[in-house]
């Protein structure tokens, strides 16, 4: 059986190999749904700067999408494709 038959073993694999920080966020985000930033880091407890971090690094393994927040066009909403 291929990867293909089953696409989310290759996801699976990639959060494995993350940061401890970045599967907090990927979690947070996974059973909370959209959230910006700060709502994140709120959320979270981790600091901005950890948050930002774990953020790029799920953007590269593309574990996470995100999307301009129309509220305020300074921040992103970040969230998981299921």
């Amino acid at each position: 059986m291929s990867t293909t038959d089953h696409p989310n073993i290759d996801d699976n694999e990639a959060i494995t190999a993350l940061s401890p920080s970045a599967k907090l966020v990927y979690k947070v985000l996974e059973y909370e749904g959209p959230m910006t930033q700060a709502e994140i880091a709120a959320e979270s407890r981790l600091c901005a700067r950890t948050v930002r971090y774990a953020i790029r690094t799920l953007e590269e393994e593309e574990l996470l999408t995100s999307r301009v927040c129309l509220d305020d066009a300074r921040q992103s909403n970040y969230w998981i494709e299921e």
